[in-house]
């Protein structure tokens, strides 16, 4: 390709609204263009990007055995009714009608659809398994789309599903994806961990997010650097501290703690570690009618170290909230704690609560919670003294650097992470919702065992970015490049031996297989050299008349502080070896 044929349009600046880096760069470099919120056009340089993408998620799905298919953007609201996610799914399900009034969605992922085809195709265990993926487009109508393409409402998804006979063949297949996406994120050329995810609803433990790992991700990522050990936030367990619980030491002693309602206000008065202190979370369960009126409440109260956060996934599964909670009303703690929040404690209530404690609190002794009385605090806590040995214990924090890693290895360490994709095992969840069946080995009818696995297409350009860029724009790994390498003729316009020697290194690695550009625009050499750094392109041969004279051109990686030269005779060698490496 040449320059002068194709289409570059990069901007000095970039737009007011592009908050992170990779949306700024993407915006600058000309690969993508906002046409509305949270859409984007994929100008050529982009597109070029995307499509690498695509073609090494293609060949791997392949040499994984899937099958690849493609399924309508607009699909049928009876399906989604089916499974009831027509309405559980909330407004980021965009619903429109046609003009018979009819009821459809934009896809924002195809379980429904997948599902239909399988109970319509997929007959005798003879079958299965089997795996359908599409790269397509999907919508999401975000509330507030940022970031580009890091978070759109529309983007393009591969997304693939698994069918077989059984519990056994399932998991089978998920090893499979599990291990082809591993090939993928190798391929790209990124840093990545695959990393334990939260299986929801359905539960189980196969269920790994892939994140590529960036400074400014959104996602939390621990992991154990002296093992294999890596999970979510959302996933990673946290150990209780070893060793006994140690014996009290202070007396139980209602402190005053005038206006400070805090964990962090309360120990910086006392002058003792946030450590110490215990805080208290107050949530409720409802049980409802037919009609799905509440009958009645149940108050619930969990105590977490001060310095400690609540998870929510964790605290879902503990028994008696795994059916769903909220966080208690004002008018329910005044009536359970007689107080307002900010001094809650487990003592001296007025109603009975259910109490679940965090696994550090139940070892903890001398510790300070609120009184249930404004302006004052409890120091001195301790169980089995001063409370009754907490009946329910449960992991309900976030882990933090420094805990015991679950495997026994080391401690955890910390790091951000950008998700782009996700392998999953459903189970049963969808096949039983929409009755889809085939007939096993005995002859009787059985329910399609399914897995579901996903790859952000268009996030995962972005989130390269955000791993792989300095001052002056993109660094792209070769592999997703949009050009891989960029030839700079310095003067071509004005100098033959210039022009013939640029065009003909063009033509010997576009022979070679290369995917090379060569800028024929007669751009001033700052304004090209500036150009191809912003866009990224990894490789940079740089050809003008004084080193010619010398028998010479100019070789920089995107990474490299300077240019090497390099003889002319040799630099085609030198291009395909700097490419194998």
């Amino acid at each position: 390709m040449k320059a002068s044929q194709f289409f570059i349009s990069t901007l000095k600046e970039a737009p007011a609204d592009a908050e992170v880096v990779s949306h700024q760069l993407m915006m600058r470099a000309g690969l993508i263009k906002k046409l509305g919120a949270g859409i984007y056009n994929y100008m050529p340089m982009g597109l070029r990007v995307i499509r690498k993408v695509e073609a090494i998620v293609r060949e791997e799905m392949n040499r994984a055995g899937a099958v690849e298919c493609t399924m309508p953007v607009v699909q049928p609201a009876e399906l989604w009714q089916e499974t009831g996610r027509f309405d559980k799914m909330g407004p980021e399900l965009l619903r429109i009608h046609d003009r018979h009034g009819r009821d459809f969605v934009i896809q924002p992922t195809s379980e429904e659809v997948v599902t239909d085809i399988a109970r319509q195709e997929l007959r005798s265990y003879k079958q299965l398994p089997k795996n359908l993926y599409q790269i397509q487009t999907k919508f999401r109508d975000e509330r507030r789309p940022r970031f580009g393409l890091m978070r759109g409402r529309e983007f393009i998804m591969k997304d693939a599903y698994s069918f077989d006979r059984d519990q056994a063949g399932a998991k089978a297949s998920y090893q499979v994806m599990a291990q082809a996406y591993r090939r993928i994120f190798d391929r790209f050329g990124l840093r990545y961990r695959a990393v334990a995810a939260d299986s929801g609803a359905i539960g189980g433990d196969l269920s790994e997010e892939f994140q590529v790992i960036a400074a400014t991700g959104e996602d939390a990522i621990v992991y154990c650097p002296a093992s294999d050990y890596a999970a979510n936030m959302e996933k990673a367990e946290a150990l209780a501290p070893a060793g006994a619980r140690p014996a009290a030491k202070q007396p139980l002693t209602v402190t005053p703690t005038p206006g400070k309602s805090t964990c962090a206000d309360v120990a910086e008065l006392l002058s003792v570690p946030l450590s110490t202190t215990v805080k208290s979370l107050v949530l409720a369960t409802d049980e409802t009618d037919a009609a799905g009126e509440i009958i009645r409440s149940q108050v619930w109260l969990l105590l977490l170290r001060g310095d400690h956060d609540m998870n929510e996934i964790k605290v879902a599964k503990v028994p008696g909230l795994d059916a769903g909670f909220r966080f208690a009303t004002v008018a329910e703690i005044g009536d359970h704690f007689g107080c307002k929040p900010g001094y809650l404690g487990p003592l001296n209530l007025q109603k009975p609560v259910k109490l679940v404690v965090d696994r550090d609190v139940a070892v903890m002794a001398d510790w300070i919670c609120g009184a249930n009385q404004e302006g004052h605090h409890i120091t001195g806590v301790n169980w089995g003294r001063d409370l009754p040995e907490p009946d329910m214990v449960a992991d309900l924090r976030n882990v933090v650097a420094g805990d015991l890693s679950p495997d026994g290895q080391g401690e955890l360490a910390i790091e951000r992470g950008i998700e782009v994709g996700h392998v999953f095992y459903l189970g049963t969840k969808y096949s039983k919702a929409m009755n889809a069946t085939f007939l096993g080995e005995d002859g009787k009818p059985a329910f399609f065992e399914m897995g579901c696995y996903g790859i952000g297409i268009t996030r995962l350009p972005a989130a390269a970015i955000e791993q792989n860029h300095d001052e002056r724009g993109i660094i792209w790994p070769d592999a997703i490049a949009p050009f891989t390498v960029v030839i700079c003729p310095v003067g071509m316009d004005r100098s033959e031996a210039v022009k013939a020697q640029a065009e003909s290194l063009y033509a010997d690695l576009l022979a070679a297989g290369v995917d090379v550009i060569l800028d024929d625009r007669g751009e001033r050499p700052g304004a090209m050299f500036a150009d191809w750094e912003l866009i990224g392109v990894p490789h940079r041969v740089t050809i003008g008349d004084k080193s010619l004279k010398e028998g010479q051109v100019e070789y920089q990686h995107r990474r490299d502080a300077s240019a090497t030269k390099v003889g002319v005779a040799d630099i085609l060698a030198h291009v395909k070896e700097r490419l194998a490496a």
